[in-house]
C-alpha cells in the first residue's frame, strides 16, 4: 500500500542554517532515500524549493485568485516527500522514525486514498 512521508518543516528554519549545514542535511536525506530505494520500498521523493518562490490558487464561482508566496500566516511548510510502498501503516510509521528529518522537523505520515474516504 502507498504510504506518503511528508516533511513538514518550520518556515524559516532553512534560513537559520549555514549552506553546509543545509548541504549536510539534504545528504542525509539523499541517503535515506538511496537505502529506502535498495530495499525495494521508495516509489518516489523530492526536496521542495521554500515557499518563498511559491504560489496559492484557488476558483470560486468560476474566479480565480493567485496569491504569491512567503505565506504570512504559514508556520510550517511542506519540504519534501517520500512516496513509499509499505505493507502496513506500521512499516511506513517505522521507516518515518528513521528519517533524518525527523530530527528537526516533522514527518507526517499519510496513506494514499481517493479524496471520498477519510
Amino acid at each position: 500500500m502507498p504510504y506518503m512521508l511528508l516533511i513538514v518543516e518550520p518556515v524559516d528554519q532553512r534560513l537559520s542554517r549555514t549552506e553546509a549545514e543545509g548541504r549536510e542535511a539534504y545528504a542525509s536525506m539523499v541517503r535515506f532515500g538511496a537505502d529506502l530505494k535498495e530495499r525495494g520500498l521508495l516509489l518516489a521523493s523530492e526536496s521542495l524549493k521554500s515557499q518563498y518562490d511559491a504560489a496559492r490558487v484557488e476558483v470560486r464561482g468560476g474566479a480565480s485568485r493567485v496569491v504569491d508566496g512567503p505565506f504570512a500566516e504559514a508556520k510550517e511548510m511542506i519540504g519534501g516527500f517520500f512516496l513509499l510502498d509499505c505493507q502496513t501503516r506500521d512499516e511506513a510509521i517505522a521507516i518515518a522514525k528513521q528519517c533524518p528529518a525527523a530530527e528537526w522537523c516533522t514527518v507526517e505520515v499519510r496513506a494514499l486514498a481517493p479524496c471520498y474516504e477519510t
